[in-house]
């Protein structure tokens, strides 16, 4: 009896340690409102720490994946490049007899359990980002200067910026990405308040 009560509370140890893991990852993650920030006085130090918060977004690999600094995607978590070899292409929809759409369809595809890969991501609009957008590699502060740069973030005024963040379906995609991928951190709608609240205290950068 006292030898199942010690399997009992080792058992229960393990979860609660693996809960507090599993919490510590999502907190590694988590994406926290505007209203964490109102604290800070300083508007334009506000301004750039909301601009970092956000980044936490455009860094994570369901965004920088797609913007490659090279002209061919990348895959996963640790940002291998594409299997099987694919390429950027002039119109960033791939080559001639290797489109994205040969493989990626309109809507994320579950594989069969056999497969080595659980999904195979989609949209109406896959492609990768023009070079010029690239952000793979660069630092917080070259992408904020970047997404400011209507000439390298597809002519976009802040407006613009913000709504292409918080409403565009391709977008969206980075928090609904198919089995087998960790979503963006948050979610649209909380991604698209960080921008417009780092607009409304001057879109400082880091």
């Amino acid at each position: 009896m006292q030898g199942k009560a010690i399997l009992a509370a080792v058992a229960c140890g393990t979860i609660l340690l693996s809960l507090h893991a599993r919490a510590q990852t999502q907190n590694a993650v988590e994406l926290r409102p505007p209203s964490a920030f109102a604290t800070i006085q300083d508007s334009a130090e506000r301004s750039r720490a909301l601009f970092t918060e956000a980044a936490k977004v455009l860094m994570h690999p369901r965004c920088t994946n797609c913007h490659p600094a090279g002209d061919r995607p990348l895959q996963g978590n640790d940002q291998h490049p594409h299997q099987p070899a694919a390429w950027r292409g002039q119109d960033g929809l791939g080559v001639a007899g290797n489109r994205c759409a040969s493989c990626h369809t309109d809507h994320n595809f579950a594989l069969d359990e056999g497969a080595t890969y659980r999904s195979i991501p989609g949209h109406p609009r896959w492609q990768l980002a023009p070079i010029e957008m690239a952000w793979e590699g660069k630092s917080v502060g070259d992408i904020c200067r970047q997404v400011k740069d209507r000439d390298r973030n597809g002519g976009r005024d802040l407006a613009l910026l913000q709504a292409h963040v918080a409403k565009d379906d391709l977008i969206a995609w980075g928090w609904n990405p198919g089995a087998g991928r960790d979503p963006a951190p948050g979610t649209q709608d909380l991604a698209g308040q960080l921008i417009q609240a780092w607009i409304d205290t001057g879109a400082q950068c880091p």
